[in-house]
């Protein structure tokens, strides 16, 4: 499953970090390795959330094998979630659409995350995408 070259906004009602380690802007190094080449890959800081932000497995409603520890989403993408963190094993319903078939398939918490998560400009895998939608604290170092 391939992101798409622009993740387009964030969902409605998210909250932005007040100061942020990388502000809007901050050039980056990526160490994600949730897609082949971002990890060491340059990038951009558009974006800098205070949110809940959690690993999950699902079944794309589109077919297909499940995917597992699919890095992430944030509570504002997961249906009736409410405003707590939500502990790992509970069961929710996508409301995201980084990748075909994630909106509306059911999913299950694998793991959870208070840092503070970013939306970035990246080039990765030989692909340049625009507000590229999540990468937490720990996946970002300063650019070189």
């Amino acid at each position: 499953m391939d992101h798409p070259a622009d993740g387009g906004p964030v969902p409605e009602g998210m909250t932005e970090a007040t100061d942020p380690t990388y502000p809007i802007g901050t050039e980056v190094t990526l160490t994600a390795d949730h897609m082949a080449g971002m990890d060491g890959a340059a990038a951009t800081i558009a974006g800098a959330y205070d949110t809940y932000t959690y690993a999950v497995d699902y079944t794309p409603t589109t077919g297909g094998d499940p995917i597992t520890d699919h890095r992430w989403v944030v509570q504002e993408e997961l249906a009736d979630a409410g405003d707590g963190r939500l502990p790992d094993g509970t069961e929710v319903t996508l409301a995201a659409a980084h990748m075909e078939g994630m909106d509306g398939a059911r999913a299950t918490i694998v793991s959870s995350t208070e840092e503070t998560v970013y939306v970035v400009d990246v080039e990765a895998g030989g692909m340049t995408m625009t507000n590229h939608k999540w990468v937490v604290e720990s996946e970002i170092q300063p650019a070189p």
